[in-house]
């Protein structure tokens, strides 16, 4: 169990380490032209995407394009939490220090950036990629790898 933790741990923290360097450059740059709380949300809305998908191959294996939509609409549940506490932290700052200069903001960013990221390995090991919900059913995997029989063999015999 613990192995397998280790893994899908190393994986999400590699994962989440591009994509937070990729939501904090894109925050910076979405910040000259826009308002914190519109530069965080559209900063997260381009890195969540790419960080489910990444997370649904690489941390929970999970291949092919079966579930991905329902993943990429989970995953947006789990970011609009994520939202919800970056933006908490961001208010917190405004109204706190309401002059406070940017790389307090960022700061304050970054901590509940990793309070959220804890919040959505939990959800997303827990809940959308949890094993049990891929997994077929017992009796439709006892059916399906059964071998076809003939329809000649389903009916009944004929007496003569």
């Amino acid at each position: 169990m613990f192995k397998g933790l280790a893994r899908h741990l190393s994986a999400f923290a590699v994962i989440g380490a591009l994509c937070t360097v990729a939501w904090l450059l894109l925050y910076l740059v979405f910040r000259t032209v826009m308002p914190s709380l519109a530069a965080n949300a559209l900063s997260l809305v381009v890195t969540t995407v790419a960080n489910t998908a990444a997370n649904r191959r690489f941390t929970f294996g999970v291949v092919g394009s079966e579930g991905a939509l329902r993943h990429q609409i989970e995953g947006g549940v789990v970011f609009l939490i994520g939202l919800g506490l970056s933006s908490a932290g961001l208010g917190l700052v405004h109204l706190l220090a309401p002059s406070a200069p940017r790389a307090v903001e960022v700061g304050a960013m970054l901590v509940s950036y990793a309070v959220a990221t804890v919040v959505r390995f939990v959800l997303l090991s827990g809940w959308v990629f949890h094993p049990r919900r891929h997994a077929a059913p017992a009796d439709a995997t006892a059916e399906t790898d059964a071998p076809a029989l003939p329809v000649e063999a389903l009916e009944a015999p004929q007496s003569s």
